[in-house]
């Protein structure tokens, strides 16, 4: 049997990392998966926890992640068709497997997260030549110190179901960190409207939310040459597994409260 590998020492909102994962996993056995990631299933097998409140969770709330995730996947692979040889930083990443999922033998990719969390990762997935491994919390800038070396790459920065767990204040500062140092990237995120941050459940499995957005054109304003280039909504696509989930997202407001973001932050230089 293999080794069993411990979550004790993950806080809260490290914790959340479990939730896409086990859905992943589950989501692999099926013949008509929204995506298909067969190294979840086996990392899931090898993690010393209770997965019981995950599978509790609502079949419409797994979908939805199911549908982010794949809306991720896509834009990375935009990015990618466009840049082959680009960097992609995944802030948050947990134990995330996009790398494997989207690696085209040429982007050189780094995942950043605490440092109790890559320690983890560290035990379940292997970095490689092009795969790299950051513990730093993103809020300590250092961290982009270690990607200095690929000065003149086009950079893609993604946050997926991480940022709203951080004050509108933090969020800023890392934009704008963003922005001085990496000129030209693009960033993507997922956002909730005010409201649904306002009336976000806390079940015991996840830490409350504390940003949102109301317009995200407002993040135009928190630097020089800030560019909104494109929203998703991802719910709204005709998926019959969101169940009640699919009659209430024909309501255009619901359909509008959780979306993904995509900017150009600023213009690159040289």
């Amino acid at each position: 049997m293999p080794a069993q590998h411990t979550v004790r020492n993950l806080n809260a909102v490290s914790r959340t990392l479990l939730i896409p994962l086990y859905v992943r996993a589950m989501e692999s056995r099926r013949p008509d998966a929204i995506v298909r990631d067969p190294q979840a299933l086996e990392v899931v097998g090898r993690l010393d926890y209770d997965f019981s409140l995950v599978r509790s969770r609502k079949v419409g709330d797994q979908v939805s992640f199911l549908l982010r995730m794949r809306e991720f996947d896509r834009l990375a692979r935009a990015f990618l068709a466009e840049h082959p040889d680009g960097v992609i930083v995944d802030l948050g990443c947990g134990l995330d497997t996009r790398f494997e999922r989207l690696d085209n033998g040429q982007v050189e990719w780094y995942g950043l997260d605490l440092p109790e969390v890559i320690e983890l990762r560290k035990e379940l997935l292997d970095e490689t030549p092009r795969s790299h491994f950051i513990g730093c919390s993103m809020l300590d800038f250092s961290w982009m110190d270690a990607l200095g070396s690929q000065a003149g790459r086009h950079f893609l920065f993604l946050a997926e179901g991480v940022l709203y767990y951080l004050e509108q204040a933090r969020v800023k500062e890392l934009v704008r960190a963003l922005v001085g140092r990496f000129p030209g990237a693009e960033l993507i995120f997922d956002v909730y409207s005010p409201v649904v941050v306002r009336l976000h459940p806390h079940p015991p499995d996840v830490p409350p939310v504390y940003w949102g957005l109301q317009d995200d054109h407002a993040v135009e304003a928190w630097a020089p040459g800030v560019r909104l280039l494109d929203q998703c909504y991802y719910n709204d696509q005709p998926e019959p597994r969101l169940g009640v989930y699919r009659l209430v997202m024909h309501i255009p407001f619901f359909a509008r409260v959780i979306r993904i973001a995509h900017y150009r932050l600023g213009q690159a230089t040289g």
